[in-house]
């Protein structure tokens, strides 16, 4: 008897086996798009039975993006009022001329990713560092007579955060409406944390995706990275930086972030707006709509300019494809600055190929970073750029979290996203792609300066790592795919 119930066991367990085993192999080809991580998905079902389904349910199944689409996509969506006409032909001529002609199948591409048209009679003045920046978004808020929604990472309670905190008060006291909407873990990064001092203040302030419960720790993935601050509907800024002291290098901070912001005019500031208008409904259920929020803007520069929205919902990705799209139509000259540079494997590929076809490519990372472990990954993976002609320039402290692409002295790409796997991939960013002359000379000029004070790295100082540091910066290469 026991002897037929341990056969009847063991052909159960068979079948139950194959049976897990196929239906996961099926999930695999389904999903993957890499067809060696398909390959060694399946080899590892079908050879560690059971064992192999279970690490593929827990380390191999995408649910970032399916929850972010989930959690996303049943909340209203607010947008500007009007009709965003797309940038008329004459204009887009007249910007790109006939040396930038090759350049126009980027705005193609840009279309049909970003969902958004390209606006015409738009104005972008960089700011440098928090020096500048804050200066400019403080008078902003003091200037408000409507509205101000204000979008941040972190938001530190030091004496720069108090310093926007007082302002804001000062604004509501003014009777405009306010709103405020921190990541849930930057708010984190200082305590008391700000959001407190925010509501004690009656000011409208939320958090974004705070945990469930509140043991609940959520690590870094479905944060919102975007930065952004409009005020009346009608000025932005946007960029880099987080509301903290570490960003103004004039006081000497303790830890000091160079880095570069932009101060908007004209009618893309209704493309920031619904961008935050979409992140405020998702979090609070509050329609942000009417002329207070969306106003008739009228043009104010000559800079054509689109904002990108990306994240694990419905623009997956967006930002990569307008990255893999620039570089695939420069022709002269490709300038990157990044604090963290992790591309996947189509985005080296498209770098080494842009240098073979005798484009400048020059990536500007910084020599001193706030994070070892993605500085170790990183210098794992330079040496497949460097080989191939891609100069790279390591700049001299302080760290530099500046995020900027210049293409072709004509498009100019900058916002919040890094060149990692967590900017790509799992977080929820904002860019603006512009296309300027002007504006591209000037921060061409920017990072020549920045390529100015750094060393160029070669491939011969990669190769002359030791033994043990080669292996740390491997081993650390292997958690790439979530840093």
């Amino acid at each position: 008897m026991l002897h037929h119930l341990s056969e009847h066991g063991l052909i159960f367990t068979v079948a139950f086996d194959i049976v897990v085993a196929i239906v996961a192999s099926a999930n695999v080809i389904l999903t993957k798009r890499d067809t060696r991580a398909t390959i060694a998905w399946v080899g590892l079902i079908c050879f560690t039975p059971l064992i192999g389904a279970v690490l593929y349910i827990l380390l191999g199944v995408n649910r970032i993006q399916r929850r972010a689409r989930l959690l996303r996509s049943s909340h209203q969506r607010p947008e500007p009022s009007g009709h965003q006409d797309a940038c008329p032909q004459n204009i887009l001529d007249d910007t790109f001329g006939p040396n930038g002609a090759h350049l126009l199948s980027l705005v193609t591409l840009g279309n049909k990713i970003a969902k958004k048209p390209l606006l015409p009679g738009n104005q972008v003045l960089p700011l440098l560092e928090g020096d500048h920046a804050f200066p400019a978004m403080i008078q902003a808020i003091d200037g408000a007579t409507k509205s101000i929604s204000l979008s941040t990472y972190i938001f530190d309670n030091d004496s720069i955060g108090r310093l926007f905190l007082d302002a804001l008060k000062r604004a509501v006291a003014r009777n405009i409406e306010v709103r405020v909407l921190i990541d849930d873990m930057g708010a984190r990064y200082s305590w008391p944390t700000m959001t407190q001092a925010l509501r004690r203040a009656g000011i409208n302030c939320a958090t974004f995706m705070p945990p469930s419960f509140p043991w609940k720790f959520q690590y870094t993935n479905l944060r919102t990275h975007r930065k952004t601050l409009v005020v009346d509907g009608k000025l932005g800024f946007t960029g880099g930086i987080n509301i903290r002291e570490g960003h103004c290098l004039a006081s000497h901070p303790r830890h000091p972030v160079r880095d570069l912001h932009f101060q908007v005019e004209g009618p893309v500031v209704s493309q920031i707006q619904a961008v935050f208008a979409d992140d405020w409904s998702f979090c609070t259920g509050e329609v942000l709509q009417g002329p207070a929020w969306f106003p008739q803007i009228e043009a104010r520069g000559n800079v054509l300019a689109r904002g990108v929205p990306d994240g694990p919902d419905e623009h997956f990705e967006s930002f990569r494809h307008i990255l893999l799209g620039a570089i695939a139509c420069a022709e002269s000259s490709i300038m990157i600055v990044t604090p963290y540079f992790l591309p996947d494997a189509s985005l080296i590929v498209a770098l080494n190929v842009a240098a073979l076809r005798g484009i400048s490519v020059d990536i500007v990372l910084p020599g001193e970073n706030n994070i070892a472990l993605v500085k170790w990954a990183s210098t794992s993976q330079l040496w497949q750029v460097v080989d191939r002609g891609c100069r790279v320039w390591i700049s001299p402290p302080p760290f530099d979290h500046a995020k900027l692409v210049v293409v072709d002295e004509l498009v100019s790409i900058f916002g919040s996203s890094n060149w990692d796997p967590r900017s790509l991939r799992l977080n929820f960013e904002f860019n603006l792609d512009c296309y300027d002359s002007t504006l591209a000379a000037r921060l061409k000029t920017l990072i020549q300066d920045r390529i100015s004070r750094a060393r160029q790295l070669t491939l011969a100082e990669l190769d002359g790592r030791s033994l043990g540091i080669k292996l740390r910066d491997g081993i650390a290469c292997l958690a790439s795919p979530y840093l």
